[in-house]
């Protein structure tokens, strides 16, 4: 039996498998934290769980249109706008089952073999498997710890050729925490304009988790001569606490939101009924609690970086948003060869925590801090004392 080609070009994903592997330990009585997912562990707002109720008890349990319902469409808009400052109509706005997927059906809808794909490194982890499973080539952005893992725009300019057909930017990002201002992306529009036929996927999921000072900078709201070629992608896992409703929403331009729909309306249909009623009370409720919970994800940054750069051998920077850290392990690679042979000496030790090689790094791992105080300072004890 075989497997198609494309399939064979992608490897699964080793956050979620680090996470299953946690999972089955503990099932086997063993006491594991798990940091390798990024999971906020505070409850959904109580006014998106009784939306959700309603709309149950109501009957919204049937197909709505592929592109999702016009009512979480227009909520969208009002994200798009008074969050990320992106004035877009419904039409162009899309609802997919979360951003991932948005992502893969705008590469799939674009992309052709021999195509180019700019992704900054360290990176999400599924970026990459998403651009070869649609038959295009991974072009690594390589940054450092030293320049606070963000390209610049002479790297993009050196990177680009006629075959570049995406840029991706995830600010702030998975797994570095790296946050663009508003003077980087207004370098890399100027780049952008030599080049049309490059588009840009702005990945926008951890905007309200920021814990620089000013308001969230994002291309298509600063560049609007842009517009017609960035793809921005947002939705309401990771900010409203609703990882399992799995809502995601994108605003781009008409053509692009179109396609998607397209491939959409076959590989899926419609995201839940269910998870977009919760999503609009999402999005129109009240939003002041986000300021709150960025508030304790900062403390918990703070907790978590004082604690590893006190371990001996590893280091890591105060993330700029987001709630991770990609720690450099360097000085234990001698002990350990690699970075997975490390993770999984970790976890043997009850800690559950990704490889930076996962993403595009190397010689480290990522560390979640979306969980509790308590279990944050357990699991860097556990680390110390692995490490000893």
């Amino acid at each position: 039996m075989r497997t198609s080609a494309a399939l064979s070009r992608i490897a699964p994903s080793r956050t979620t498998a680090m996470t299953d592997r946690a999972s089955e330990l503990r099932a086997e009585g063993r006491d594991i934290i798990s940091l390798s997912v990024g999971e906020p562990d505070f409850a959904t707002p109580p006014h998106v769980a009784e939306a959700a109720k309603r709309a149950i008890d109501e009957g919204q349990t049937r197909y709505t249109p592929v592109a999702g319902t016009l009512a979480l469409r227009k909520a969208a808009t009002l994200h798009f706008e008074r969050d990320l400052g992106i004035a877009a109509a419904p039409e162009q706005v899309i609802v997919s089952a979360g951003g991932k997927q948005a992502i893969f059906h705008a590469l799939l809808a674009t992309l052709d073999p021999g195509e180019e794909v700019l992704i900054p490194a360290p990176w999400w982890v599924s970026y990459p498997e998403i651009v070869r499973f649609a038959g295009a080539t991974v072009v690594p952005l390589q940054t450092d710890a030293a320049g606070g893992f963000r390209i610049t725009a002479d790297l993009l300019e050196a990177a680009i050729t006629p075959r570049t057909r995406w840029l991706l930017l995830n600010s702030p990002g998975n797994p570095t925490g790296s946050v663009y201002s508003a003077e980087d992306l207004a370098a890399f529009a100027q780049v952008l304009r030599r080049h049309p036929q490059v588009l840009v996927m702005s990945d926008d999921i951890y905007a309200p988790l920021r814990y620089t000072p000013g308001a969230h900078a994002t291309l298509a709201a600063l560049c609007p001569d842009l517009a017609d070629r960035i793809l921005t992608v947002s939705g309401v896992s990771k900010s409203h606490a609703m990882t399992g409703f799995r809502i995601g929403v994108s605003a781009g331009p008409e053509w692009l939101i179109k396609a998607m729909a397209k491939l959409q309306s076959h590989s899926s249909g419609n995201p839940c009924s269910i998870s977009q009623a919760a999503a609009v009370a999402a999005f129109q409720g009240p939003q002041g609690y986000l300021a709150e919970w960025c508030a304790e994800f900062r403390i918990r940054r703070d907790r978590v970086v004082a604690a590893i750069n006190a371990i001996p051998g590893l280091s890591t920077p105060a993330p700029d948003g987001a709630f991770y850290c990609m720690v450099d392990a360097a000085p234990h690679m001698i002990r350990f060869g690699d970075d997975e042979a490390l993770c999984l000496h970790l976890l043997e030790h009850g800690v559950a925590l990704v490889a930076a090689s996962a993403f595009g790094g190397r010689d480290g791992f990522r560390i979640s801090f979306a969980a509790d105080q308590a279990t944050l300072d357990e699991a860097c004890r556990r680390i110390a004392k692995a490490l000893a």
